[in-house]
């Protein structure tokens, strides 16, 4: 009886292993928000460093690393705080970026396109980069935002483990929300290393995904313009 149960749970975890690895490698997210816990900031920064520091250098001793080693025994301390204060900053909402607006006083009724902008993320199934060029645009409903928030907006939704579909939301709700304009368009073209390092090892192919509402929905002609726009060489 005893070595049937211990069949029964052997067999459950695999069966649970191969479905994670399923997901993983399907690249599927299960809800638009990131799923972060509700205690996730009961305690401050420096601790999570403290903590996340530790839990490394014991990955790298099961790894078989030598910690001794002058490279490597720094190692522990500096993922914990690229973790924690750089690359995953992002899930911290006190590091939100606030989208002062001003009064469209010029009157600029058409599209303001912000192309070409950087970001850097991680696959939240692999938990390793996800880099490529993110394009936003907006018409003005009376109201609009500094460039450089734009930036910091697509920059603040990357910085946290991620699945590109629920950042392209992320960032086009946010916008659509801070401007008070229904007319955002979002596109983003990004390359997974997860895709070209690991399992099927493809280093071409890139993933693109939008976000549209507004004009840009409905409005073909805007679309169209808003595409065109961001297909202009430089």
């Amino acid at each position: 009886m005893k070595q049937k149960e211990t069949m029964l749970n052997t067999m459950g975890i695999e069966l649970a292993r191969a479905s994670f690895e399923e997901i993983g490698d399907e690249h599927s997210g299960t809800s638009l928000r990131t799923p972060i816990r509700e205690d996730a900031f009961e305690i401050d920064d420096d601790l999570k460093v403290e903590l996340i520091e530790k839990h490394f250098r014991e990955i790298m001793h099961i790894m078989g690393l030598d910690l001794t080693d002058d490279s490597l025994k720094g190692t522990p301390h500096r993922v914990a705080k690229m973790y924690v204060k750089e690359v995953f900053s992002g899930l911290n909402p006190k590091n939100k970026p606030v989208a002062k607006l001003f009064e469209n006083k010029y009157k600029y009724n058409q599209m303001l396109v912000e192309k070409d902008i950087t970001f850097h993320s991680h696959c939240e199934h692999h938990f390793v980069p996800i880099y490529g060029k993110a394009h936003v645009a907006y018409i003005s409903s009376g109201d609009v935002i500094g460039l450089s928030k734009i930036n910091r907006i697509v920059q603040y939704f990357s910085k946290r483990p991620q699945v590109q579909e629920r950042l392209t939301m992320q960032i086009g709700n946010e916008l659509r929300e801070a401007l008070g304009t229904e007319d955002v368009a979002v596109i983003m073209d990004a390359y997974h290393m997860c895709v070209s390092s690991r399992g099927v090892n493809d280093t071409n192919s890139s993933t693109v995904t939008s976000f549209f509402s507004g004009k840009f929905e409905t409005d073909e002609q805007s679309r169209n313009e808003f595409l065109k726009f961001i297909s202009l060489k430089k």
